[in-house]
């Protein structure tokens, strides 16, 4: 929301001298957001001056220029420049009559831009200074011919200043409007705010004017048949009439610049003074040209099948929940939103039909997001319009037209009114210093609530509080505290820092989930936040091993159309996340995230229609209720490695991402909860066939799966527009965390030598290495300290259908240096479990 300075200032007083940095400051202690400043960037000299003369000349190029004598002061006074009183000056607009007023920038002035003015040569001449069109000062697109001031309805005299004139001196300050300041998206409601925040003393706009009933009705009627909303979609609708306006006046030079300071486009006087009203007291008006409409008007939902061409000229076919306006003909305007070209105030239009109406915020916002077609109307209604302005808004609206525009207000008019009564809220007393710490008296509660518009009663318990009509974020008594703490000054809040009781902190998983990530983070991968929800055939791929179908929950109202399923994987949003920063040349890529999937059982309805209490804490038998409508979401972590992790450099040959980084990563979360998590190769649809590896963890049961590591299907991959060799994990650590049983072990690092031994073994292809070592290390025994797979060979001396596998052992005694024969023996013991199991032979 912007708000011009002189605006702000003809509904609460502004000290003399106040900046709009000050402006900014005191909104932003009664809790509004700053954004920033905005003004017509330009200075001067910049004048009104008088066309004297002008000669025409044909250039070279074909085009025609004029040769100005412009009067910029009076006679025998030096111009605002120190010049002389005429200037001559080349023009190429050709929208000018000799004595016409015109804007003058002199030299030494800026323009936007910025663009200086200096005497320049140009054609032929040497023109000192430049008369300037609406958009080169900044008022708004025309650029068609030069501003005459005539047009605007201006006679100042020559050599006024032009800045102050047009209202070019003027700033606005921006605000962000948050959901639930809906008031604050007008003049109105922030002079109000600013009144609180400085104590400035606040005239209201909305009392200035008077809205008479009208002596003839114009029909209305409000229908509201869609069973799916528990509100009518219009509780006030009002209608004026303004006869006999004059289509050819010009919107004032003032009301343009405080459109424009305000972000909004002068278009013609009419809809410029419904934008002015809308900005000014906050509810969005619309006109109609009257002699366009058939019949009355009709406030009903969409049929299915109807279409609309709205203002902006693109035909739209309407949803069964839309609100409408509507007359004899057919839809005429999506209400709150965007009217229709049918009914459009045009150049010729005499006669006006002023509405003005209060829309269910529900409806409007969810027609807007459905259409994509957010409007400043829509804004407001979306957090709520005071629906006791309307009345007073077309009002002023009619005010306007007839001030500005030369049209007669007429009888003819209409106002339906089911506003619902408004409820008072209890606020016991002392409430308010129990909630915000701080120790309030009674009269600052009682001052506070009526500087905001509320009005109140004594109880035996405390205060009803009657909250004002433009307030329908205060719905109950913690909302009141909020607005005493604020009124009253956030200032008074201490600052203090809550001391944590002895014996608490972070719980087991919660250690445990900060230890992965920090593990991770500290050897190179980089955390991020995915997009939770997916379309169904990313579920579909990496949701289940075994099957190309997976239990999905849909989300009924889905942000995007495309993906609105829950994921079963993290590894969707993170491949998507590895391709924005491909495509953006980011090719070196370790990321990885920590969170929920969704995986719910097939068969199982999720979904709860219980509502539990918001003051009381749930039993025991509610929260099971509660948690049996939630599918199982096991904390899961995904990562995606792809380019080189060790990049070219001098002496350095560039190392891909593979597999192995893959497994190295669940090496590391492994070691940082301190449990073992096993290796075995497997397979997965998505997945490359040679490179892929289940993870399992011990339980008392055997061991369980939880998760997958190893390559993409090159096929897959090229799908998500990456490369052919793309690493990837995911991980269960919800049922990794569940095995994890008391605290991480540090590994004895011992004092003792040594033995290393070399083990080559010849198996048959499909057995796995991964059982081949586990063999060889529980064979062993203790004195095995470590074994690495150093060789997988097939080829020349092994038979087909068989592999040598070279393994790199180490023992050690804690107690004694080994000798030879005993690392060997421990060795061979190995070999024999080896054997037994696999038929595993020594390699000659």
């Amino acid at each position: 929301m912007r708000v011009p300075l002189s605006w702000l200032g003809e509904f609460v007083d502004l000290e003399p001298g106040t900046t709009p940095e000050a402006v900014h400051a005191a909104l932003v202690s009664v809790g509004l957001e700053e954004e920033e400043i905005h003004r017509f960037e330009l200075t001067g000299p910049i004048v009104v001056g008088q066309v004297l003369e002008f000669v025409g000349e044909v250039q070279t190029n074909g085009k025609t220029i004029n040769w100005c004598q412009v009067r910029v002061a009076a006679d025998g006074e030096l111009a605002a420049d120190g010049g002389p009183a005429i200037h001559g000056i080349v023009c190429g607009a050709h929208n000018f009559v000799v004595g016409d007023k015109v804007v003058v920038t002199l030299p030494g002035a800026v323009l936007p831009g910025p663009f200086p003015i200096a005497p320049r040569k140009t054609y032929g001449h040497v023109s000192d200074g430049m008369i300037a069109s609406a958009r080169e000062l900044g008022l708004g697109d025309e650029h068609a011919g030069i501003l005459v001031l005539g047009d605007l309805g201006l006679d100042p005299e020559i050599g006024a200043d032009a800045i102050s004139l047009l209202g070019l001196d003027d700033s606005a300050v921006e605000i962000n409007v948050t959901p639930d300041r809906g008031y604050a998206f007008s003049i109105r409601g922030v002079a109000r705010e600013y009144s609180h925040a400085t104590g400035a003393a606040f005239r209201d706009p909305a009392l200035a004017v008077t809205a008479t009933p009208s002596t003839e009705v114009f029909p209305v009627t409000i229908e509201d048949a869609a069973p799916i909303r528990d509100r009518v979609g219009a509780s006030v609708f009002v209608t004026r009439v303004v006869r006999g306006v004059d289509p050819t006046k010009p919107s004032p030079a003032w009301l343009i610049a405080r459109l424009k300071l305000a972000g909004i486009r002068s278009i013609s006087l009419v809809v410029d003074i419904t934008n002015y009203v809308m900005i000014e007291l906050g509810q969005p008006i619309h006109g109609y040209d009257l002699d366009l409409l058939t019949g009355g008007l009709t406030v009903r939902r969409a049929q299915p099948g109807e279409k609309l061409v709205t203002l902006d000229d693109v035909t739209r076919t309407l949803n069964a929940e839309d609100l409408l306006i509507t007359d004899e003909s057919g839809p005429i305007g999506l209400a709150g939103v965007m009217g229709g070209a049918t009914t459009e105030i045009g150049a010729g239009t005499t006669n006006v039909l002023i509405e003005a109406a209060n829309f269910d915020p529900v409806s409007i916002a969810r027609t807007a997001r459905r259409h994509k077609l957010p409007s400043e109307a829509s804004r407001r209604f979306e957090r709520g319009v005071d629906p006791e302005v309307a009345a007073v808004a077309a009002a002023r609206v009619v005010q306007l037209l007839v001030e500005l525009a030369g049209g007669v207000a007429d009888g003819l008019g209409s106002l339906h009114d089911a506003t619902p009564e408004r409820t008072p809220i209890d606020l016991p007393t002392g409430f308010v210093s129990g909630l915000i710490g701080l120790e309030y008296t009674r009269e600052e509660v009682r001052t506070s609530l009526a500087e905001i518009g509320a009005s109140m009663t004594e109880t035996e318990t405390g205060l009803a509080v009657l909250a004002p009509s433009w307030r329908p974020d205060l719905t109950d008594k913690w909302t009141l505290a909020e607005e005493v703490a604020r009124i009253v000054g956030y200032d008074r809040i201490p600052s203090v820092l809550p001391v944590a009781p002895p014996g608490r902190g972070l719980t087991r998983t919660q250690q445990l989930k900060r230890s992965v990530a920090t593990v991770l983070a500290a050897t190179g991968h980089t955390e991020v936040l995915a997009y939770p929800f997916v379309a169904e055939k990313a579920n579909n791929l990496f949701g289940d091993p075994v099957s190309t179908t997976v239990a999905q929950i849909k989300v009924a109202n889905p942000l995007d159309g495309e993906a609105p399923f829950m994921r079963t994987s993290m590894l969707p949003g993170l491949l998507q996340i590895a391709h924005r920063n491909l495509s953006r040349g980011s090719t070196d890529l370790a990321i990885f995230e920590l969170g929920s999937v969704f995986r719910p059982v097939a068969g199982v309805s999720y979904g709860s229609a219980i509502v539990p209490p918001a003051a009381v804490r749930p039993s025991a038998d509610l929260e099971a209720k509660l948690n049996a409508g939630i599918p199982p979401q096991p904390f899961t972590a995904g990562i995606v490695l792809l380019g080189n992790t060790v990049r070219h450099q001098p002496g350095q040959t560039p190392i891909a991402a593979s597999w192995r980084d893959a497994l190295t990563a669940v090496a590391q979360i492994g070691l940082a909860v301190g449990l073992p998590i096993l290796v075995r190769q497997g397979t997965h649809q998505a997945m490359h066939p040679g490179r892929t590896a289940e993870l399992f963890v011990a339980t008392d049961a055997g061991e369980q799966p939880v998760g997958f590591a190893g390559e993409l299907l090159p096929a897959v991959a090229k799908d998500a527009d990456l490369p052919a060799v793309v690493a990837v994990v995911e991980l269960d650590l919800s049922a990794v965390f569940a095995q994890v049983t008391g605290e991480l072990q540090a590994t004895i690092i011992g004092t003792k030598p040594a033995a290393t031994q070399d083990l080559s073994l010849v198996v048959d292809a499909q057995v796995a290495a991964s059982a081949v070592l586990e063999a060889v290390r529980e064979g062993s025994g203790a004195l095995l300290e470590r074994i690495d797979l150093v060789d997988d060979y097939r080829g020349t001396g092994i038979q087909a259908g068989q592999k040598s596998l070279t393994f790199a052992l180490r023992f050690r005694a804690p107690d004694r240096t080994l000798t030879a024969a005993e690392a060997s023996d421990a060795k061979l013991a190995g070999v024999q479990l080896a054997a037994a199991r696999f038929g595993a032979q020594l390699r000659e």
